[in-house]
């Protein structure tokens, strides 16, 4: 490698505040994943953050036994078809041993990602994962695997986001048939490994403090301009270069000192990075302002969790609904717009009309969310925020098709049970196809256009 730059080197502002605006974009995802493990550290115990959220201490986990309430606003694009868990491991303390049951034929997907937001294990129906116990550890680890482990996955930072997801469908019969193997989720260090399932009662969760300000109508915020040239540092140190990135990581680092002696400088940084997140993030929130472009306004991605150096796309994801599962494992689509380019937006009716056999072709599920304008549930009359496979009284048409009607109003009773309900202001619509067929994952099917009555 060439020299790095030299750090005792005085440096101009507007050079600081370039590399701050660049470094901020790019590491925009990293500090956010950073805030909420911080967060996760200030968990008493296992519990239900709000009453709402799934929160443990750092690696722990703690599961839903229902689908996520309406009013969440830690993570945007919630869903209403799995049954979530979340824990947060910092594997330079320790790896962590994963539980994974008998889950049968319901669908199911642990989604493990890194600091970065990039998978690095792959454990789910999918994979055809086999009931036991993985082990995650962190870089540089070095140990002996106990007898009894079924699969090692090695992350490339130590700090890691571990969140199942199991199908369930919205029936008060599946809600009680789910416990029994929901209730043998679990992650917790290796210490305490014996070779046996620990089992907990997830319905029976306390309810804790939520150590985050909430952010009204928005989602909880997590990344900070006034912090941020000061927490990067740690964060570089969790998350080492991938191969490429020696070059940025000594830049930035090398900027920071300059502003560490320089309380000017600093402030012109942290100037720069509440910039960047009006002017280069904030938009990001908005589904049509990126992704792989596709037929009636339609847009998706084809990296998710495997994001490499797409650090556009990455902190896109990350603004915009962050904590997606690899393409493998879930394939979305996002869409703001009908067929003719106009916003979608409450005052309007619309109706979305998959043909005959033309469904979204997946070995798992599919659903259609409606979410608002900050990309979380708008309560209903109906508290319904998404339609697909999990509703088993779905209407087809007399010519086989499936009719959704996205509008503000009934469209009566005898097409009610085809309704999603959306708020009065603007709105996005947001397909998943989770265990997505060979159609979905290569392209060739994309999702019908979305008419405007």
């Amino acid at each position: 490698m060439p020299p790095s730059p030299d750090a005792a080197t005085k440096i101009t502002e507007q050079y600081g505040r370039s590399v701050a605006r660049d470094a901020y974009f790019w590491a925009w995802p990293m500090v956010n994943i950073y805030n909420r493990r911080l967060a996760f550290q200030q968990s008493p115990k296992i519990g239900l953050m709000n009453g709402v959220l799934p929160f443990a201490p750092i690696n722990a986990m703690a599961m839903l036994a229902d689908y996520v309430k309406a009013d969440q606003r830690w993570v945007a694009c919630p869903n209403q078809d799995v049954v979530y868990g979340a824990g947060v491991a910092a594997l330079e303390q320790t790896p962590v041993v994963v539980q994974v049951p008998d889950f049968g034929d319901r669908f199911w997907v642990y989604q493990v990602v890194d600091m970065r937001t990039d998978s690095f294990a792959q454990i789910g129906a999918m994979y055809g994962s086999r009931p036991g116990f993985y082990l995650l550890v962190g870089p540089e680890w070095k140990g002996d695997v106990p007898k009894g482990i079924t699969k090692v996955f090695r992350a490339r930072t130590n700090t890691a986001f571990i969140v199942p997801r199991v199908f369930m469908d919205d029936t008060a019969s599946d809600r009680e048939a789910i416990q029994e193997v929901i209730s043998k989720i679990d992650m917790y260090p290796l210490g305490q490994f014996d070779g046996k399932f620990k089992e907990h009662d997830w319905r029976v969760l306390p309810t804790l403090g939520s150590p985050a300000a909430e952010g009204g109508a928005a989602e909880t915020k997590w990344v900070f301009p006034e912090t941020f040239v000061k927490q990067l540092p740690a964060v570089m140190a969790d998350a080492p270069p991938m191969p490429g990135e020696e070059a940025r990581y000594a830049q930035i680092r090398a900027v920071i000192a300059a502003a560490g002696r320089n309380p000017a400088l600093m402030e012109a940084m942290t100037d720069e990075a509440r910039k960047a997140e009006a002017e280069l993030v904030e938009p990001l929130l908005q589904f049509r302002n990126w992704g792989v472009q596709l037929d009636g306004h339609w847009s998706t991605t084809n990296n998710n969790g495997d994001f490499g150096t797409d650090y556009f796309t990455r902190t896109a994801v990350a603004k915009s609904n962050i904590l997606v599962n690899a393409s493998n494992e879930t394939k979305y689509f996002y869409q703001d717009l009908d067929a003719d380019g106009g916003r979608l937006n409450g005052a309007s009716s619309y109706r979305v009309t998959f043909p005959k056999g033309n469904t979204p072709p997946v070995d798992g599920f599919w659903s259609l969310t409606v979410y608002d304008a900050q990309h979380f549930f708008s309560p209903n009359a109906l508290g319904r925020y998404s339609l697909g496979t999990k509703n088993k009284t779905l209407k087809f048409d007399a010519d086989g098709s499936l009719t959704i009607y996205a509008q503000p109003m009934s469209p009566g009773n005898d097409l009610e049970t085809n309704w999603l309900p959306v708020p009065l202001g603007d709105f996005s619509l947001y397909l998943r196809a989770y265990w997505p067929k060979t159609e979905i994952v290569d392209g060739s099917w994309v999702p019908p256009k979305v008419r405007k009555q």
